[in-house]
């Protein structure tokens, strides 16, 4: 059975950083497009990232590319969430997600991800 498991998350300062963790069991990601995604109080889940199986294409959400990286590492099956400059606007609970797809394509819509992480919560203090 596939399984994420998202870490990292906690509470940090505003203008902090976290990386977020997100490791793959009873499954290789390395075929996969893994996808960041949010979801804060009161909203309804949105895109963050994501990057494809190889690394070489990634795509973000436009207000948080300049902030946010991420990176995948398909030898430790762990794909990476970077957050620099936090603010408190970030704070919602983050999940990781997968997609099967050998190619080198992006996806932004969460109904194209089959397995989802439980997500970890991310608090950005004022």
């Amino acid at each position: 059975q596939v399984q994420l498991v998202e870490s990292g998350g906690g509470l940090v300062q505003a203008g902090g950083s976290l990386r977020l963790s997100c490791t793959a069991s009873g499954h290789t990601i390395f075929r996969d497009t893994m996808g960041w995604f949010r979801q804060a109080p009161g909203k309804e889940r949105e895109f963050v990232g994501c990057i494809s199986w190889s690394g070489g294409i990634t795509n973000y959400a436009v207000a948080l590319k300049d902030r946010f990286t991420i990176s995948r590492d398909n030898a430790k099956n762990t794909a990476y969430l970077q957050m620099n400059s936090l603010k408190p606007d970030d704070t919602a609970v983050y999940y990781c997600a997968a997609r099967y797809d050998y190619s080198e394509s992006y996806y932004t819509d969460d109904r194209d991800y089959q397995n989802w992480g439980q997500g970890t919560q991310v608090t950005v203090s004022s």
